[in-house]
Protein backbone atom coordinates (compact mmCIF):
# COMPACT_ATOMS: atom_id res chain seq x y z
CA UNK A 1 0.00 0.00 0.00
CA UNK A 2 1.23 3.49 -0.88
CA UNK A 3 -0.31 6.71 0.43
CA UNK A 4 0.87 9.71 -1.60
CA UNK A 5 -1.78 12.36 -1.12
CA UNK A 6 0.00 15.47 -2.42
CA UNK A 7 1.54 16.57 -5.71
CA UNK A 8 5.20 16.21 -4.74
CA UNK A 9 4.61 12.95 -2.85
CA UNK A 10 2.71 11.40 -5.74
CA UNK A 11 5.54 12.30 -8.13
CA UNK A 12 8.07 10.52 -5.91
CA UNK A 13 5.73 7.52 -5.52
CA UNK A 14 5.30 7.50 -9.30
CA UNK A 15 9.07 7.32 -9.72
CA UNK A 16 9.15 4.33 -7.37
CA UNK A 17 6.48 2.52 -9.42
CA UNK A 18 8.39 3.34 -12.61
CA UNK A 19 11.59 1.95 -11.10
CA UNK A 20 9.90 -1.34 -10.20
CA UNK A 21 8.35 -1.59 -13.66
CA UNK A 22 11.63 -0.80 -15.42
CA UNK A 23 13.40 -3.49 -13.38
CA UNK A 24 10.56 -5.99 -13.96
CA UNK A 25 9.78 -6.28 -10.27
CA UNK A 26 6.21 -7.50 -9.95
CA UNK A 27 4.85 -5.21 -7.24
CA UNK A 28 1.09 -4.82 -7.02
CA UNK A 29 0.36 -1.51 -5.35
CA UNK A 30 -2.81 0.25 -4.21
CA UNK A 31 -3.76 3.18 -2.02
CA UNK A 32 -3.74 6.96 -2.61
CA UNK A 33 -2.03 8.50 -5.63
CA UNK A 34 -2.21 10.40 -8.90
CA UNK A 35 -3.51 9.80 -12.42
CA UNK A 36 0.05 9.10 -13.52
CA UNK A 37 0.40 6.41 -10.85
CA UNK A 38 -2.89 4.84 -11.96
CA UNK A 39 -1.60 4.74 -15.54
CA UNK A 40 1.25 2.54 -14.24
CA UNK A 41 -1.21 0.01 -12.83
CA UNK A 42 -1.62 1.51 -9.37
CA UNK A 43 -5.10 0.91 -7.93
CA UNK A 44 -6.45 4.15 -6.49
CA UNK A 45 -8.70 4.07 -3.44
CA UNK A 46 -8.07 7.78 -3.01
CA UNK A 47 -7.07 10.51 -5.45
CA UNK A 48 -4.19 12.76 -4.47
CA UNK A 49 -5.67 15.71 -6.36
CA UNK A 50 -8.77 15.53 -4.14
CA UNK A 51 -6.97 14.91 -0.85
CA UNK A 52 -4.24 17.56 -1.05
CA UNK A 53 -5.59 19.88 1.64
CA UNK A 54 -3.69 21.71 4.35
CA UNK A 55 -4.91 23.37 7.54
CA UNK A 56 -7.51 22.64 10.18
CA UNK A 57 -10.34 24.60 8.57
CA UNK A 58 -9.62 23.07 5.18
CA UNK A 59 -9.48 19.52 6.59
CA UNK A 60 -12.82 20.05 8.36
CA UNK A 61 -14.40 20.96 5.02
CA UNK A 62 -13.05 17.80 3.38
CA UNK A 63 -13.45 15.53 6.40
CA UNK A 64 -16.18 13.22 5.02
CA UNK A 65 -14.11 12.45 1.91
CA UNK A 66 -10.90 11.97 3.90
CA UNK A 67 -12.65 9.73 6.41
CA UNK A 68 -14.16 7.63 3.61
CA UNK A 69 -10.74 7.09 2.00
CA UNK A 70 -9.18 6.34 5.39
CA UNK A 71 -11.78 3.66 6.11
CA UNK A 72 -11.33 2.17 2.63
CA UNK A 73 -7.59 1.87 3.20
CA UNK A 74 -8.03 0.19 6.57
CA UNK A 75 -10.57 -2.31 5.19
CA UNK A 76 -8.35 -3.04 2.19
CA UNK A 77 -5.38 -3.65 4.49
CA UNK A 78 -7.40 -6.11 6.56
CA UNK A 79 -8.36 -8.19 3.54
CA UNK A 80 -5.29 -7.84 1.31
CA UNK A 81 -2.59 -7.86 4.00
CA UNK A 82 0.03 -5.83 2.09
CA UNK A 83 3.69 -6.72 2.68
CA UNK A 84 4.40 -3.11 3.60
CA UNK A 85 2.62 0.24 3.79
CA UNK A 86 4.63 3.19 2.47
CA UNK A 87 3.32 6.56 3.63
CA UNK A 88 4.63 9.87 2.28
CA UNK A 89 4.42 13.15 4.22
CA UNK A 90 0.72 14.08 4.95
CA UNK A 91 1.38 13.49 8.66
CA UNK A 92 -1.95 13.73 10.48
CA UNK A 93 -3.69 11.31 8.13
CA UNK A 94 -0.70 9.01 7.75
CA UNK A 95 0.12 8.75 11.44
CA UNK A 96 -3.48 7.74 12.19
CA UNK A 97 -3.22 5.19 9.40
CA UNK A 98 0.14 3.95 10.72
CA UNK A 99 -1.51 3.32 14.11
CA UNK A 100 -4.18 1.17 12.44
CA UNK A 101 -1.59 -0.72 10.40
CA UNK A 102 0.53 -1.31 13.51
CA UNK A 103 -2.50 -2.83 15.24
CA UNK A 104 -2.96 -5.13 12.24
CA UNK A 105 0.68 -6.20 12.38
CA UNK A 106 1.50 -4.67 8.99
CA UNK A 107 4.88 -2.87 8.75
CA UNK A 108 4.87 0.84 7.93
CA UNK A 109 7.75 2.71 6.30
CA UNK A 110 7.61 6.51 6.37
CA UNK A 111 9.14 7.96 3.20
CA UNK A 112 9.41 11.76 3.20
CA UNK A 113 9.31 12.46 6.89
CA UNK A 114 7.03 15.16 8.28
CA UNK A 115 8.97 18.22 9.42
CA UNK A 116 8.97 17.02 13.03
CA UNK A 117 12.50 18.42 13.34
CA UNK A 118 11.07 21.92 12.80
CA UNK A 119 7.72 21.96 14.62
CA UNK A 120 5.28 19.70 16.51
CA UNK A 121 8.25 17.57 17.52
CA UNK A 122 6.14 15.29 19.73
CA UNK A 123 4.88 13.57 16.58
CA UNK A 124 8.17 11.72 16.52
CA UNK A 125 6.85 9.56 19.35
CA UNK A 126 4.06 8.28 17.12
CA UNK A 127 6.50 7.66 14.29
CA UNK A 128 8.72 5.68 16.66
CA UNK A 129 5.79 3.63 17.95
CA UNK A 130 4.00 2.84 14.70
CA UNK A 131 6.65 2.87 11.96
CA UNK A 132 9.40 0.32 11.33
CA UNK A 133 11.65 2.78 9.56
CA UNK A 134 11.85 6.36 8.31
CA UNK A 135 13.48 7.12 4.95
CA UNK A 136 14.72 10.70 5.21
CA UNK A 137 15.55 13.23 2.50
CA UNK A 138 17.85 15.61 4.40
CA UNK A 139 21.17 14.70 6.07
CA UNK A 140 20.34 16.69 9.20
CA UNK A 141 17.23 14.54 9.78
CA UNK A 142 19.41 11.50 10.50
CA UNK A 143 20.84 12.95 13.69
CA UNK A 144 17.38 14.04 14.86
CA UNK A 145 15.89 10.56 14.48
CA UNK A 146 18.93 8.79 15.91
CA UNK A 147 18.71 10.95 19.04
CA UNK A 148 15.10 9.74 19.39
CA UNK A 149 16.13 6.11 18.73
CA UNK A 150 14.00 5.90 15.60
CA UNK A 151 15.35 3.58 12.87
CA UNK A 152 16.06 5.77 9.84
CA UNK A 153 17.94 5.72 6.58
CA UNK A 154 19.13 8.68 4.55
CA UNK A 155 18.12 8.22 0.92
CA UNK A 156 18.69 11.74 -0.39
CA UNK A 157 16.15 13.96 -2.10
CA UNK A 158 14.35 12.55 -5.17
CA UNK A 159 14.12 16.05 -6.63
CA UNK A 160 17.78 15.74 -7.60
CA UNK A 161 16.85 13.01 -10.06
CA UNK A 162 14.42 15.37 -11.78
CA UNK A 163 17.15 17.91 -12.60
CA UNK A 164 19.10 18.04 -15.84
CA UNK A 165 22.53 19.61 -16.30
CA UNK A 166 21.19 21.47 -19.36
CA UNK A 167 19.44 23.93 -17.02
CA UNK A 168 22.82 25.44 -16.16
CA UNK A 169 24.00 26.03 -19.73
CA UNK A 170 23.75 29.33 -21.61
CA UNK A 171 22.83 27.55 -24.84
CA UNK A 172 19.74 25.89 -23.40
CA UNK A 173 18.69 29.09 -21.63
CA UNK A 174 18.84 31.01 -24.90
CA UNK A 175 16.99 28.35 -26.88
CA UNK A 176 14.34 27.87 -24.17
CA UNK A 177 13.59 31.59 -23.93
CA UNK A 178 13.43 31.97 -27.71
CA UNK A 179 10.79 29.24 -27.83
CA UNK A 180 8.46 31.54 -25.85
CA UNK A 181 9.46 34.79 -27.54
CA UNK A 182 11.49 36.03 -24.57
CA UNK A 183 14.43 38.25 -25.48
CA UNK A 184 17.73 38.48 -23.64
CA UNK A 185 16.94 41.91 -22.18
CA UNK A 186 13.55 40.88 -20.73
CA UNK A 187 12.94 39.72 -17.16
CA UNK A 188 10.58 36.81 -16.57
CA UNK A 189 8.45 36.90 -13.41
CA UNK A 190 7.00 33.54 -12.42
CA UNK A 191 3.88 32.91 -10.34
CA UNK A 192 3.51 29.59 -8.50
CA UNK A 193 0.28 29.74 -6.49
CA UNK A 194 0.50 26.17 -5.15
CA UNK A 195 -0.58 22.62 -5.90
CA UNK A 196 -3.67 22.35 -3.70
CA UNK A 197 -7.12 23.76 -4.41
CA UNK A 198 -7.07 25.76 -1.17
CA UNK A 199 -3.66 27.23 -2.05
CA UNK A 200 -4.81 28.25 -5.50
CA UNK A 201 -7.85 29.97 -4.00
CA UNK A 202 -5.83 31.77 -1.32
CA UNK A 203 -2.89 32.88 -3.45
CA UNK A 204 -3.79 33.43 -7.08
CA UNK A 205 -5.59 36.80 -6.79
CA UNK A 206 -2.79 38.34 -4.71
CA UNK A 207 -0.15 36.99 -7.08
CA UNK A 208 -2.02 38.43 -10.07
CA UNK A 209 -2.26 41.84 -8.39
CA UNK A 210 1.48 41.80 -7.66
CA UNK A 211 2.16 40.85 -11.27
CA UNK A 212 -0.06 43.70 -12.44
CA UNK A 213 1.94 46.22 -10.39
CA UNK A 214 5.21 44.84 -11.73
CA UNK A 215 3.87 45.00 -15.28
CA UNK A 216 2.74 48.61 -14.75
CA UNK A 217 6.08 49.64 -13.20
CA UNK A 218 8.65 48.02 -15.46
CA UNK A 219 9.25 47.65 -19.15
CA UNK A 220 10.68 44.46 -20.64
CA UNK A 221 8.72 42.18 -18.31
CA UNK A 222 7.13 38.83 -19.13
CA UNK A 223 4.75 37.14 -16.67
CA UNK A 224 4.60 33.34 -16.60
CA UNK A 225 1.96 31.50 -14.56
CA UNK A 226 3.13 27.98 -13.71
CA UNK A 227 0.50 25.24 -13.47
CA UNK A 228 1.16 22.62 -10.78
CA UNK A 229 1.19 18.94 -11.83
CA UNK A 230 -2.02 18.40 -9.85
CA UNK A 231 -3.99 20.91 -11.97
CA UNK A 232 -5.07 21.18 -15.56
CA UNK A 233 -4.43 24.40 -17.47
CA UNK A 234 -8.20 24.88 -17.70
CA UNK A 235 -8.51 24.72 -13.91
CA UNK A 236 -6.02 27.56 -13.47
CA UNK A 237 -7.34 29.49 -16.48
CA UNK A 238 -10.70 29.76 -14.68
CA UNK A 239 -8.97 31.78 -11.96
CA UNK A 240 -7.40 34.31 -14.33
CA UNK A 241 -10.41 36.45 -15.22
CA UNK A 242 -8.91 39.39 -13.30
CA UNK A 243 -5.58 39.31 -15.12
CA UNK A 244 -5.37 42.57 -17.12
CA UNK A 245 -1.84 42.03 -18.45
CA UNK A 246 -0.25 39.69 -21.01
CA UNK A 247 0.83 36.37 -19.53
CA UNK A 248 2.03 32.92 -20.52
CA UNK A 249 0.10 30.07 -18.88
CA UNK A 250 2.45 27.13 -18.78
CA UNK A 251 2.05 23.48 -17.80
CA UNK A 252 5.18 21.38 -18.18
CA UNK A 253 7.74 19.57 -16.08
CA UNK A 254 8.23 21.80 -12.99
CA UNK A 255 11.98 22.25 -13.49
CA UNK A 256 11.42 23.02 -17.17
CA UNK A 257 8.97 25.78 -16.23
CA UNK A 258 11.10 27.18 -13.41
CA UNK A 259 14.13 27.31 -15.70
CA UNK A 260 12.34 29.89 -17.85
CA UNK A 261 11.89 32.30 -14.92
CA UNK A 262 14.23 34.97 -13.52
CA UNK A 263 12.35 35.80 -10.30
CA UNK A 264 9.63 33.75 -8.66
CA UNK A 265 6.67 34.45 -6.39
CA UNK A 266 5.98 31.02 -4.93
CA UNK A 267 3.65 29.41 -2.41
CA UNK A 268 5.50 27.71 0.44
CA UNK A 269 6.18 24.01 -0.07
CA UNK A 270 8.39 21.64 -2.03
CA UNK A 271 8.28 24.10 -4.93
CA UNK A 272 10.63 26.41 -3.01
CA UNK A 273 13.29 23.69 -3.15
CA UNK A 274 12.76 23.27 -6.88
CA UNK A 275 13.13 27.02 -7.40
CA UNK A 276 16.18 27.08 -5.14
CA UNK A 277 17.87 24.18 -6.91
CA UNK A 278 17.80 26.25 -10.11
CA UNK A 279 19.21 29.27 -8.21
CA UNK A 280 16.17 31.47 -8.91
CA UNK A 281 15.61 34.33 -6.40
CA UNK A 282 12.11 34.11 -4.95
CA UNK A 283 9.61 35.51 -2.50
CA UNK A 284 7.80 32.82 -0.50
CA UNK A 285 4.22 33.51 0.49
CA UNK A 286 1.61 31.57 2.38
CA UNK A 287 -1.98 32.25 3.30
CA UNK A 288 -4.51 29.93 4.90
CA UNK A 289 -7.97 30.46 6.36
CA UNK A 290 -8.11 32.45 9.60
CA UNK A 291 -8.76 29.50 11.92
CA UNK A 292 -5.93 27.49 10.39
CA UNK A 293 -3.61 30.47 10.72
CA UNK A 294 -4.38 30.97 14.40
CA UNK A 295 -3.82 27.30 15.21
CA UNK A 296 -0.68 27.10 13.07
CA UNK A 297 0.82 30.16 14.82
CA UNK A 298 0.23 28.46 18.17
CA UNK A 299 1.74 25.14 17.07
CA UNK A 300 4.71 26.60 15.22
CA UNK A 301 5.51 29.03 18.02
CA UNK A 302 8.81 30.83 17.48
CA UNK A 303 9.95 28.84 14.48
CA UNK A 304 12.30 31.16 12.62
CA UNK A 305 11.40 30.11 9.07
CA UNK A 306 8.54 28.33 7.34
CA UNK A 307 9.91 28.23 3.79
CA UNK A 308 11.52 24.86 3.14
CA UNK A 309 14.45 26.33 1.22
CA UNK A 310 15.32 28.59 4.17
CA UNK A 311 14.91 25.72 6.63
CA UNK A 312 17.28 23.58 4.61
CA UNK A 313 19.87 26.36 4.34
CA UNK A 314 19.44 27.27 8.01
CA UNK A 315 19.11 30.98 7.31
CA UNK A 316 16.73 33.46 5.72
CA UNK A 317 18.19 33.56 2.24
CA UNK A 318 14.91 34.56 0.59
CA UNK A 319 12.08 36.63 2.07
CA UNK A 320 8.96 34.97 3.49
CA UNK A 321 5.55 36.51 4.15
CA UNK A 322 2.48 34.81 5.58
CA UNK A 323 -1.14 35.59 6.37
CA UNK A 324 -1.81 39.36 6.61
CA UNK A 325 1.84 40.15 5.78
CA UNK A 326 1.37 38.35 2.47
CA UNK A 327 -0.39 41.31 0.90
CA UNK A 328 0.08 42.99 -2.45
CA UNK A 329 2.12 45.96 -1.23
CA UNK A 330 4.57 43.93 0.87
CA UNK A 331 5.15 41.33 -1.80
CA UNK A 332 5.55 43.95 -4.53
CA UNK A 333 8.28 45.70 -2.50
CA UNK A 334 10.12 42.42 -2.01
CA UNK A 335 9.92 41.49 -5.68
CA UNK A 336 10.88 45.04 -6.66
CA UNK A 337 14.12 44.77 -4.70
CA UNK A 338 15.25 41.90 -6.93
CA UNK A 339 14.54 43.95 -10.03
CA UNK A 340 16.19 47.12 -8.69
CA UNK A 341 19.23 45.66 -6.94
CA UNK A 342 21.33 43.31 -9.13
CA UNK A 343 23.94 42.83 -6.39
CA UNK A 344 21.28 41.61 -3.95
CA UNK A 345 19.83 39.25 -6.56
CA UNK A 346 23.28 37.82 -7.30
CA UNK A 347 23.96 37.22 -3.59
CA UNK A 348 20.68 35.33 -3.28
CA UNK A 349 21.61 33.19 -6.31
CA UNK A 350 24.97 32.37 -4.76
CA UNK A 351 23.33 31.34 -1.48
CA UNK A 352 20.75 29.21 -3.29
CA UNK A 353 23.59 27.42 -5.07
CA UNK A 354 24.24 25.73 -1.71
CA UNK A 355 20.85 23.98 -1.67
CA UNK A 356 21.95 21.02 -3.77
CA UNK A 357 24.80 20.09 -1.41
CA UNK A 358 22.25 19.87 1.44
CA UNK A 359 20.17 17.25 -0.35
CA UNK A 360 22.64 14.41 -0.83
CA UNK A 361 23.27 12.69 -4.15
CA UNK A 362 21.11 11.53 -7.02
CA UNK A 363 19.58 8.03 -6.88
CA UNK A 364 17.06 8.48 -4.05
CA UNK A 365 14.40 6.31 -5.73
CA UNK A 366 16.83 3.42 -6.17
CA UNK A 367 17.82 3.65 -2.51
CA UNK A 368 14.15 3.70 -1.45
CA UNK A 369 13.46 0.59 -3.53
CA UNK A 370 16.45 -1.16 -1.95
CA UNK A 371 15.25 -0.22 1.53
CA UNK A 372 11.84 -1.75 0.78
CA UNK A 373 13.26 -4.99 -0.64
CA UNK A 374 13.45 -6.61 2.79
CA UNK A 375 9.66 -6.49 3.06
CA UNK A 376 9.20 -8.45 -0.17
CA UNK A 377 11.33 -11.46 0.69
CA UNK A 378 8.44 -13.42 2.15
CA UNK A 379 8.70 -16.04 4.90
CA UNK A 380 12.11 -17.52 5.62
Amino acid sequence: MIVAAEASSSLFAQRLLEHWKKNKKDVKAFGVGSDAMEALGFERLGKSEEMAVVGIAEVIEQYPKLRSVFNSLVEAAKTRRPDVVVVLDYPDFNLMLAKKMHALGIPVVYYISPQVWAWRKKRVNKIKKYCQKVLVLFPFEVEFYKEKNVPCEFVGHPLLDEMDDKYFTDSYRKMHRQRYGITENEYVIGLMPGSRNSELDQHIDIQLQVAQKIHNTYEKIKIVILVAPSFSKDKVQEKLENAQFPYILLKDDPFEMIHLVDYMLVASGTATLQVGLLHKPMVIMYRVKWLTGVIASFLIGKMQFFGLVNLVLGKGVVPEVKQEEANVENIFKLMKRYLDDPAYSQKVREDLAQVQSKLGNKGATVRVAEALDEYFKGPA
